[in-house]
């Protein structure tokens, strides 16, 4: 029960102290919804003991054309938010698509570190079966401000992506692409 306390009061704190700040890092209101979308390309490669098998000997694995949709609710200078996928594939995936949820920090004037978690389904070609499990990432978002092109796009507008995702930590999805926000 005193744990449960403990948690609640810590709970009711965390509001109080990011509506302290009434903007974020960026200059933009410190809450709000922040919409986006955006397009990444990556490769993704399945270790030969996943779920998917090995119907041919080898690993599955493929390249990715991804295109993501997201909202991302700012709390001072941290944020969360919610995004999906759809990543038409090559080679042994035919798609892939998800939803993760996200949670993170704004870095600099326009950027974002984050990690995410979530669901992601899988279509295997060649041989390799249709699967679906969790999907854990890591990622940064960097805007014009932070790499001196302040005067382009604003406060929103266009961010370049990074990120690293696991699919059940039995394979590694490195992505990269061009993010805009609203």
């Amino acid at each position: 029960m005193k744990k449960l306390f403990i948690a609640a009061a810590f709970a009711a704190a965390l509001p109080t102290a990011a509506l302290s700040q009434d903007t974020a890092p960026d200059g933009t209101p410190a809450f709000g919804i922040e919409p986006y979308v955006g397009v990444l390309g990556g490769y993704h490669t399945f270790d030969k003991d996943s779920e998917f098998g090995s119907p041919r000997g080898g690993r599955m694995n493929g390249g990715l054309v991804s295109g993501v949709a997201g909202v991302n609710i700012p709390l001072g200078p941290v944020f969360v938010g919610a995004e999906g996928n759809a990543s038409k594939g090559f080679g042994d995936i035919d798609w892939e698509y998800g939803v993760r949820g996200r949670v993170g920090a704004r870095a600099g004037d326009s950027g974002m570190v984050f990690a995410s978690a979530g669901y992601q389904w899988v279509n295997g070609k060649r041989g390799y079966s249709d699967q679906k499990d969790w999907i854990y990432g890591v990622g940064v978002e960097v805007g014009p401000k932070d790499i001196g092109l302040s005067g382009i796009t604003g406060n929103s507008g266009v961010r370049v992506r990074l990120q690293a995702e696991t699919y059940d930590f039995d394979s590694i999805r490195p992505m990269a692409g061009v993010i805009f926000h609203f």
